[in-house]
């Protein structure tokens, strides 16, 4: 005969190894789901490689994490990325110098213009500085997964600009929310207009701008080289990229993954960065046979533009670019 405390005793039981089996389903069966934000449009190489990226991911962790990617700036600009990060709207983002530093201003040490001359100085500033920039990534409460050079700048206008003074004549695009650049070209004789990178385009089309210093690759991309169709051959700077993740994200993977998870990262960068050797030529005889006029700096303007910068440096050393970095940059591209 069944009593009622054993009907209770059941219940109990059942009860109990319910709780238990969505315990254990919640232990072992629960998705990480990583949403990143990245500016890279749909279809471009760089999106690519995140798709990839993605999808080694899940399968290195047998589908534990997972990647969503928010793509072409949907989500805002990389300044924009960061603040979601911090109040957990998202987990990771595949952001340029310029989102990394709003987190870590010693990323500014890639900002100095004209003194990366080749490759080998951007890996030489990227062996000496790495270690440190991740740490106080780390301290900051994000994950370095890698950071690696993009490609070269140039400056791209509507008409020719050989000469600091041709492009003074100009309104240039500046980064929204970073307006101490927007004060170091005022200062220096320039107009800037500070714009968030999604409204490019619109600021080409409409007028609002007509210069801007970025890569052949993104010129390409975002079609702005049908209005820009003026590139001054001289490599002004040069654009890293990295991805980062919150620490919060990144301590809830389990750690069997990490080393996967980083080797992953790193090993699709570099097999897209072979690819990509002749990215840039490639991109630029593209828009040539759309109408983009490449112009040769002679000698004499080349100079004149290095003057330009040694008249900057005021007010970038110690300002936009911390002291002790801006001279160490200086070291290590000496020639």
């Amino acid at each position: 005969m069944v009593t009622i405390q054993d009907r209770r005793d059941f219940l109990r039981m059942k009860r109990y190894l319910l709780i238990l089996f969505l315990s254990v389903s919640l232990m072992y069966g629960r998705k990480i789901v990583v949403k990143m934000a990245t500016l890279a449009p749909e279809g471009t190489d760089w999106h690519g490689m995140l798709i990839e990226m993605g999808q080694e991911w899940k399968k290195a962790t047998d589908g534990e994490v997972q990647l969503r990617i928010y793509p072409g700036g949907v989500l805002g600009d990389e300044r924009d990325m960061v603040r979601k990060m911090r109040i957990g709207q998202i987990h990771s983002a595949g952001i340029t110098t310029e989102g990394l530093t709003e987190i870590v201003p010693d990323f500014s040490a890639f900002y100095v213009p004209l003194a990366f001359k080749d490759n080998a100085d951007i890996q030489a500033v990227l062996d000496d500085m790495y270690p440190s920039l991740e740490k106080k990534l780390e301290e900051k409460g994000f994950k370095l997964l890698y950071l690696a050079d993009l490609g070269w700048a140039y400056w791209f206008s509507t008409t020719k600009v050989t000469s600091p003074a041709d492009l003074k004549d100009k309104r240039i695009f500046t980064w929204a929310g970073d307006f101490q650049w927007a004060e170091v070209y005022k200062k220096a004789g320039y107009t800037p207009v500070p714009l968030a990178s999604t409204d490019i385009l619109s600021g080409l089309q409409t007028g609002l701008i007509d210069a801007m210093s970025t890569m052949p690759l993104y010129a390409l991309a975002q079609q702005a080289f049908g209005i820009t169709n003026h590139m001054l051959d001289l490599k002004w700077g040069t654009l890293l990229a990295g991805i980062i993740i919150d620490i919060k994200t990144w301590n809830r993977i389990p750690e069997k993954y990490h080393e996967d998870i980083i080797s992953i990262a790193n090993s699709v960068r570099e097999k897209h960065q072979q690819n990509n050797k002749n990215a840039e030529s490639q991109a630029i005889d593209a828009m040539k046979q759309y109408g983009l006029v490449i112009h040769q700096p002679t000698p004499e303007e080349v100079i004149l533009w290095q003057e330009e910068v040694n008249k900057m440096e005021p007010y970038l050393r110690g300002n936009i670019i911390p002291a002790d970095v801006f001279d160490r940059v200086i070291e290590l591209t000496r020639d």
